[in-house]
């Protein structure tokens, strides 16, 4: 099993098919947080929709080559939340980065850390030029992380995403490989 210590009490690992309920219980107790970006909530309704969750996450590994694109964000031996490449674009070496974190994690700099490290596998470990981050307008925390991290804003997609009864915007937002390696 993949495991990256970042520090004493953070560090990101696959996901196995044991976190299930963990992983479940996290998205629960958050669903009302988490429901205002993330549109795909209600679809969790039982923990075997998290086993075939982390099912489908191991399975990327084949398709990647052995190189997971999402992973567990570990804090202090709790599940609290995940981080990984929604889309890998191999050709033009891109790749869109999601995360999320559980409420009770929130506001303690896990996220901050575990971007960046998951942009220092992205062009070290998976040779990335681009990596992007797409995030609702109204999402200011997500956007304040983006840019906290070395991101910068390119423009706004109209009505890019349904969230349950209405669209939201979103901004993009991408380093270059050679902008990471500079700082």
């Amino acid at each position: 099993m993949l495991i990256h210590k970042i520090d004493d009490e953070l560090s990101l690992r696959l996901f196995n098919v044991n976190d299930a309920e963990e992983f479940f219980n996290l998205i629960i107790s958050s669903k009302h947080y988490l429901r205002e970006w993330l549109g795909w909530l209600d679809y969790v309704e039982k923990v075997e929709d998290t086993v075939e969750t982390i099912k489908s996450r191991l399975q990327a590994l084949v398709e990647t080559g052995g190189y997971p694109k999402s992973v567990a964000i570990i804090h202090n031996g709790q599940i609290a939340g995940t981080i990984g490449f929604n889309e890998i674009n191999k050709v033009s070496k891109i790749g869109t980065i999601g995360y999320w974190l559980g409420e009770g994690f929130q506001g303690k700099g896990i996220m901050t850390k575990a971007l960046k490290t998951f942009v220092n596998y992205g062009f070290g470990e998976l040779s990335l030029n681009r990596i992007e981050v797409s995030i609702a307008v109204e999402n200011k925390r997500s956007r304040i992380l983006a840019e906290r991290v070395g991101f910068v804003e390119e423009g706004t997609l109209r009505q890019a995403e349904w969230l349950y009864d209405h669209y939201v915007d979103h901004i993009i937002y991408s380093i270059l490989a050679k902008e990471w390696n500079e700082n």
